[in-house]
């Protein structure tokens, strides 16, 4: 596949930031090139033993590899802000960031988070979660049913993509025929968590927007006239202490579920069957046992995680664990090498189903715990039950399927695989 001119000077700056950070520390990070984007855990093992707090200037922040610091930062939003406008930002940063009325929960501390936060709990309950699991089967059932030859397809575009979108689809209340371009809409939206996409990418994420926005403006119209079963009808309608959701603030919380919802899953579960497809001796555990599903869920989220880093920024000098922070400074947070932390995970670069030790920091910590966990463990565990029901053998067809280079988001371009039916 031939580089774009911009992705080819992106890939050179990157090499030659590389080079820099190797002379100075022994250790470098470039997400971006082949090696690390196929597998990144080798370099997060340097990092945390050579740098554990190692300046990147890619990100323009410093990075934090050891579970323990990852974990203090993510649970403390007293020093450390989720808004990319209290940190020092380079001239690109601020080019590419959202207008304020645009930022989602995300990008929000509290108490505007909180209230927020609050009010989309409400409509998102557990028990909401759980209630769909019949529907999320038989969703699943029907892509099963439609693999034309189970000796040669590719899981990513046979179960992997098509279910998240279904089912966050039918909870948001939009209709089967307009599925494709929701997942195009969803698709081009997530690439703006990516800290190094291009232009092109930025306009056509900012296209995917308007059109999005216009989209749900209708929908959220007639559900005020006429509500339903849906997430959306309970936005429309959530009320906590007076307060409600105004609606450019709806049309920003569809915008991340849109993306958390289902970008995150996907690659949960492509992910999660390349893993067990590696780990044959794991797999054939949980066909031997299949209570051990729930703990496997957890430890394909640590194992390798569908969200490699989080970002925040330093809103007053202090220390974490001992090393001392600036005000303004960045902080990169990658949530995948906490996750292979050698002081609380034991043999960590093991996949172990049955796993107890340690907290994998996959789905976040404290008020940013991730919003769609339940339903992404649901998800996760119906796909693992369903696929060891079906398919007495599964086989991989490709020893290294391709890994898309980015820093937050990890996940699969294809995974071709055989299963055999019962």
């Amino acid at each position: 596949m031939m580089l774009s001119v911009g992705e080819a000077v992106r890939g050179l700056a990157a090499s030659a930031v590389e080079l820099g950070e190797r002379w100075q520390s022994g250790v470098a990070y470039n997400p971006l090139s082949d090696s690390t984007a196929q597998d990144p855990y080798p370099v997060y093992a340097a990092l945390r033993a050579r740098a554990p707090v190692h300046r990147s200037r890619l990100l323009n922040a410093w990075l934090f590899t050891r579970h323990a610091d990852v974990d203090a930062i993510l649970r403390d939003h007293r020093r450390f802000s989720n808004d990319p406008r209290k940190g020092a930002l380079t001239p690109r940063q601020k080019a590419t960031l959202p207008t304020p009325d645009q930022f989602t929960m995300l990008l929000l501390d509290p108490p505007d988070h909180n209230r927020l936060r609050a009010l989309v709990n409400k409509a998102f309950t557990r028990r909401a979660v759980a209630a769909l699991e019949p529907r999320i089967r038989g969703v699943l059932a029907s892509l099963l049913d439609g693999i034309e030859d189970s000796a040669g397809f590719d899981l990513m575009q046979a179960v992997a993509q098509p279910l998240p979108v279904i089912v966050i689809a039918e909870m948001l209340g939009v209709p089967p025929r307009d599925r494709a371009q929701f997942k195009i809409w969803s698709a081009r939206r997530a690439r703006l968590l990516e800290p190094a996409i291009g232009s092109r990418e930025r306009r056509l994420a900012a296209e995917a927007s308007v059109a999005c926005d216009a989209y749900f403006r209708s929908i959220i119209a007639e559900r005020r006239a006429e509500p339903r079963e849906d997430i959306l009808s309970a936005l429309v309608q959530v009320e906590d202490g007076g307060e409600r959701l105004s609606e450019r603030e709806m049309l920003n919380m569809l915008r991340l579920l849109l993306v958390a919802g289902n970008e995150t899953t996907t690659n949960l579960i492509g992910n999660g069957v390349l893993v067990l497809l590696r780990n044959p001796e794991q797999l054939r555990r949980l066909r031997d046992d299949p209570g051990l599903i729930p703990s496997a869920v957890e430890e394909l989220l640590r194992f390798d995680a569908p969200v490699q880093a989080d970002f925040r920024r330093v809103r007053e000098d202090c220390e974490v664990n001992g090393f001392p922070m600036r005000r303004r400074d960045n902080i990169a947070v990658l949530l995948g090498a906490a996750n292979r932390d050698p002081d609380v995970f034991k043999d960590p670069d093991r996949l172990d189903v049955g796993r107890r030790d340690g907290a994998h920091l996959s789905l976040g910590r404290g008020i940013d715990h991730c919003l769609g966990a339940p339903l992404a463990r649901l998800e996760g565990r119906i796909v693992i039950e369903m696929l060891l029901e079906r398919f007495p053998r599964m086989d991989l067809l490709c020893e290294r399927p391709r890994f898309r280079k980015a820093i937050v988001l990890r996940g699969l371009r294809s995974l071709p695989v055989r299963f055999a039916r019962n």
